[in-house]
């Protein structure tokens, strides 16, 4: 008998348990009037909101990059583009954010994407034992070790949130 969509997990959660990574899961009611996705994640678990990361996409020269940054910070664009090694960088398209990663705004997770992209999170994800990103749809986070995110994702870390 098949399972369930449900049951299966999402992306991240699948590439996180094929790849042995302890997690948790943390469900909250999405509003879908709320203004940043991130702080709502942050206020509805109860959690700090300098330990809760959020998903940006970028094009940096063209290529599209992700920066995973404090939800209460945001994205210095000349740092992500020095950090990836370019010269400049603008927010990339909502849509092909979606079409790339294989989620949606709201809900893209660093982890387990469509296809591998480069990656820079924020050096402050190393100040805490437990981090918080998207685990890929409204309303659902997934706290990991820091390192264990940076591993899985190839990613790289650097000061790129002001």
């Amino acid at each position: 008998m098949a399972k369930s969509k449900q049951s299966q997990g999402t992306p991240a959660t699948v590439t996180l348990t094929k790849a042995k990574v302890e997690f948790t899961a943390h469900t909250y009611d999405h509003d879908p009037g709320a203004k940043s996705y991130g702080l709502e994640a942050a206020e509805a678990l109860g959690l700090a909101p300098e330990q809760v990361f959020k998903t940006l996409l970028v094009e940096v020269d063209g290529k599209l990059t992700v920066g995973v940054v404090p939800v209460d910070k945001q994205l210095d664009l000349k740092a992500i583009a020095a950090a990836a090694g370019g010269k400049k960088a603008v927010m990339a398209d909502p849509a092909a954010a979606e079409r790339t990663t294989g989620y949606v705004v709201g809900g893209i997770s660093p982890i387990g994407q469509k296809r591998a992209l480069p990656t820079v999170i924020d050096a402050t994800a190393t100040d805490h034992d437990t981090v918080y990103v998207s685990g890929g749809r409204r309303g659902l986070d997934i706290g990991l070790a820091p390192t264990d995110l940076i591993t899985v994702t190839n990613a790289r870390t650097a000061t790129i949130a002001r």
